[in-house]
Protein backbone atom coordinates (compact mmCIF):
# COMPACT_ATOMS: atom_id res chain seq x y z
CA UNK A 1 0.00 0.00 0.00
CA UNK A 2 3.35 2.32 0.79
CA UNK A 3 4.13 2.09 -2.95
CA UNK A 4 0.58 2.89 -4.21
CA UNK A 5 0.42 5.56 -2.12
CA UNK A 6 4.03 7.11 -3.31
CA UNK A 7 2.79 6.65 -6.99
CA UNK A 8 -0.23 8.85 -6.32
CA UNK A 9 1.69 11.33 -4.47
CA UNK A 10 4.49 11.35 -7.07
CA UNK A 11 1.41 11.62 -10.32
CA UNK A 12 0.09 14.25 -8.26
CA UNK A 13 2.96 16.57 -8.34
CA UNK A 14 3.59 16.08 -11.76
CA UNK A 15 -0.14 16.45 -12.58
CA UNK A 16 0.10 19.91 -10.32
CA UNK A 17 2.20 21.48 -12.55
CA UNK A 18 1.18 19.94 -15.89
CA UNK A 19 -2.72 21.68 -15.43
CA UNK A 20 -1.17 24.89 -14.24
CA UNK A 21 0.67 25.75 -17.40
CA UNK A 22 -2.34 23.93 -19.23
CA UNK A 23 -4.29 26.41 -17.25
CA UNK A 24 -1.90 29.31 -18.22
CA UNK A 25 -1.94 28.80 -21.80
CA UNK A 26 -5.22 27.24 -22.65
CA UNK A 27 -7.15 30.50 -21.79
CA UNK A 28 -8.95 31.72 -24.84
CA UNK A 29 -9.67 29.17 -27.80
CA UNK A 30 -8.37 26.45 -26.08
CA UNK A 31 -10.98 26.81 -23.17
CA UNK A 32 -13.68 27.68 -25.86
CA UNK A 33 -12.65 24.20 -27.51
CA UNK A 34 -13.13 22.44 -24.45
CA UNK A 35 -16.41 23.84 -23.00
CA UNK A 36 -18.00 23.61 -27.19
CA UNK A 37 -17.18 19.73 -27.13
CA UNK A 38 -18.65 19.03 -23.15
CA UNK A 39 -21.71 21.61 -24.43
CA UNK A 40 -22.52 18.41 -27.24
CA UNK A 41 -21.61 15.92 -24.38
CA UNK A 42 -23.82 16.91 -22.71
CA UNK A 43 -26.82 17.09 -25.57
CA UNK A 44 -28.38 13.59 -24.71
CA UNK A 45 -28.73 14.54 -21.31
CA UNK A 46 -31.67 16.85 -21.52
CA UNK A 47 -33.78 16.86 -18.83
CA UNK A 48 -31.59 15.18 -16.21
CA UNK A 49 -30.10 16.69 -13.02
CA UNK A 50 -26.39 17.26 -14.23
CA UNK A 51 -23.92 17.59 -11.72
CA UNK A 52 -21.02 20.47 -12.32
CA UNK A 53 -18.68 22.11 -10.19
CA UNK A 54 -17.34 25.36 -9.05
CA UNK A 55 -13.37 25.40 -10.47
CA UNK A 56 -10.57 25.66 -7.87
CA UNK A 57 -6.91 26.27 -7.99
CA UNK A 58 -6.24 25.67 -12.16
CA UNK A 59 -9.13 23.69 -12.57
CA UNK A 60 -10.80 23.85 -15.95
CA UNK A 61 -14.19 25.72 -15.71
CA UNK A 62 -17.03 23.72 -16.83
CA UNK A 63 -19.58 26.65 -16.16
CA UNK A 64 -19.60 28.15 -19.82
CA UNK A 65 -20.94 24.49 -20.62
CA UNK A 66 -23.09 24.10 -17.32
CA UNK A 67 -25.16 27.63 -18.17
CA UNK A 68 -25.75 26.72 -21.34
CA UNK A 69 -26.87 23.45 -20.71
CA UNK A 70 -29.30 24.71 -18.17
CA UNK A 71 -30.26 27.38 -20.61
CA UNK A 72 -31.71 24.16 -22.66
CA UNK A 73 -34.74 23.81 -20.38
CA UNK A 74 -37.07 21.13 -21.08
CA UNK A 75 -36.55 20.45 -17.52
CA UNK A 76 -32.71 20.26 -17.14
CA UNK A 77 -31.38 20.87 -13.74
CA UNK A 78 -27.72 21.65 -12.70
CA UNK A 79 -26.00 20.82 -9.23
CA UNK A 80 -23.11 21.21 -7.51
CA UNK A 81 -20.85 19.70 -4.63
CA UNK A 82 -20.96 20.04 -1.18
CA UNK A 83 -18.94 18.38 1.00
CA UNK A 84 -20.57 16.81 4.41
CA UNK A 85 -17.72 15.60 5.82
CA UNK A 86 -14.54 14.03 5.33
CA UNK A 87 -14.67 10.07 4.17
CA UNK A 88 -18.80 10.72 3.13
CA UNK A 89 -19.74 11.05 0.05
CA UNK A 90 -20.66 14.79 -2.00
CA UNK A 91 -24.20 16.19 -1.77
CA UNK A 92 -25.18 18.44 -4.60
CA UNK A 93 -27.51 21.41 -4.01
CA UNK A 94 -29.25 23.14 -7.02
CA UNK A 95 -27.45 25.90 -8.85
CA UNK A 96 -27.93 28.54 -11.38
CA UNK A 97 -25.72 31.11 -12.39
CA UNK A 98 -27.67 33.99 -10.40
CA UNK A 99 -27.91 31.97 -7.23
CA UNK A 100 -25.83 33.73 -4.38
CA UNK A 101 -22.70 31.53 -3.73
CA UNK A 102 -20.69 31.02 -0.09
CA UNK A 103 -17.64 29.67 0.40
CA UNK A 104 -17.53 26.06 0.97
CA UNK A 105 -14.56 23.72 1.97
CA UNK A 106 -11.46 23.62 -0.14
CA UNK A 107 -12.51 26.95 -1.69
CA UNK A 108 -14.91 25.77 -3.23
CA UNK A 109 -18.57 27.94 -3.78
CA UNK A 110 -21.68 26.68 -3.43
CA UNK A 111 -24.89 27.56 -3.32
CA UNK A 112 -26.55 29.54 -0.26
CA UNK A 113 -29.59 27.81 -0.57
CA UNK A 114 -31.79 25.87 -2.96
CA UNK A 115 -32.97 22.24 -3.52
CA UNK A 116 -30.64 18.86 -2.62
CA UNK A 117 -30.79 16.72 -6.14
CA UNK A 118 -28.91 13.36 -6.91
CA UNK A 119 -27.44 13.95 -9.97
CA UNK A 120 -27.48 11.20 -13.01
CA UNK A 121 -24.53 13.03 -15.29
CA UNK A 122 -21.74 14.45 -13.49
CA UNK A 123 -18.63 16.71 -14.83
CA UNK A 124 -15.89 15.11 -12.57
CA UNK A 125 -13.08 17.69 -12.20
CA UNK A 126 -9.43 15.96 -11.79
CA UNK A 127 -5.63 16.45 -11.59
CA UNK A 128 -4.99 13.43 -13.85
CA UNK A 129 -6.21 11.13 -16.10
CA UNK A 130 -5.66 7.84 -18.45
CA UNK A 131 -7.14 6.31 -21.64
CA UNK A 132 -8.90 3.33 -19.10
CA UNK A 133 -11.23 6.20 -18.23
CA UNK A 134 -8.99 6.72 -13.92
CA UNK A 135 -8.55 9.90 -12.70
CA UNK A 136 -6.66 11.23 -9.77
CA UNK A 137 -8.12 13.43 -7.86
CA UNK A 138 -7.14 15.18 -4.78
CA UNK A 139 -6.91 12.43 -2.41
CA UNK A 140 -9.91 12.90 -0.46
CA UNK A 141 -12.40 10.14 -2.12
CA UNK A 142 -14.90 12.40 -2.19
CA UNK A 143 -15.91 11.27 -6.23
CA UNK A 144 -14.71 7.91 -6.01
CA UNK A 145 -17.50 7.19 -2.78
CA UNK A 146 -19.95 9.28 -4.48
CA UNK A 147 -20.04 7.60 -7.84
CA UNK A 148 -19.98 4.07 -6.00
CA UNK A 149 -23.42 5.49 -4.10
CA UNK A 150 -24.93 6.84 -7.23
CA UNK A 151 -24.01 3.79 -9.39
CA UNK A 152 -25.43 1.73 -7.16
CA UNK A 153 -28.70 2.91 -7.03
CA UNK A 154 -28.77 3.25 -11.28
CA UNK A 155 -27.53 4.46 -14.21
CA UNK A 156 -24.92 7.18 -13.95
CA UNK A 157 -22.34 8.94 -16.53
CA UNK A 158 -19.52 10.28 -14.98
CA UNK A 159 -17.64 12.92 -17.23
CA UNK A 160 -14.14 14.00 -16.63
CA UNK A 161 -13.25 17.70 -18.09
CA UNK A 162 -9.81 18.57 -18.06
CA UNK A 163 -6.67 19.87 -20.25
CA UNK A 164 -5.27 17.40 -22.65
CA UNK A 165 -1.95 18.28 -20.80
CA UNK A 166 -3.18 16.30 -17.76
CA UNK A 167 -3.00 13.35 -19.45
CA UNK A 168 -0.94 10.41 -17.70
CA UNK A 169 0.37 7.09 -18.99
CA UNK A 170 -1.34 5.29 -16.32
CA UNK A 171 -3.09 6.89 -12.92
CA UNK A 172 -1.81 4.20 -10.55
CA UNK A 173 -5.48 2.86 -8.89
CA UNK A 174 -6.81 0.94 -5.71
CA UNK A 175 -9.54 -1.15 -5.45
CA UNK A 176 -12.56 2.08 -4.54
CA UNK A 177 -11.62 4.13 -7.38
CA UNK A 178 -14.33 4.67 -9.72
CA UNK A 179 -13.77 4.92 -13.19
CA UNK A 180 -14.77 7.87 -15.65
CA UNK A 181 -17.54 7.15 -18.94
CA UNK A 182 -15.98 10.07 -20.90
CA UNK A 183 -13.16 12.50 -20.50
CA UNK A 184 -13.51 15.77 -22.23
CA UNK A 185 -10.61 17.62 -23.06
CA UNK A 186 -9.60 20.90 -25.86
CA UNK A 187 -8.14 17.77 -27.71
CA UNK A 188 -11.21 15.69 -28.44
CA UNK A 189 -13.53 13.29 -26.69
CA UNK A 190 -11.54 10.42 -24.83
CA UNK A 191 -14.53 7.40 -24.43
CA UNK A 192 -12.11 4.34 -22.30
CA UNK A 193 -13.08 0.87 -23.72
CA UNK A 194 -14.10 2.11 -26.73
Amino acid sequence: MTDLLEAKAATRRAAFAARKAAHAAGQGEALERASTRLYSVLAPCVGQVMAGYMPIRTEIDPRPAMAAHLARGQGSRIVVPVIEGEGLPLLFREWTPEVPMVPGDFGALIPESGDWLLPSVLIVPMLAFDWRGYRLGYGGGFYDRTLERLRAKGPVIAIGFAWAAQEVEEVPIEATDQPLDLIVTEGGVIRPGA
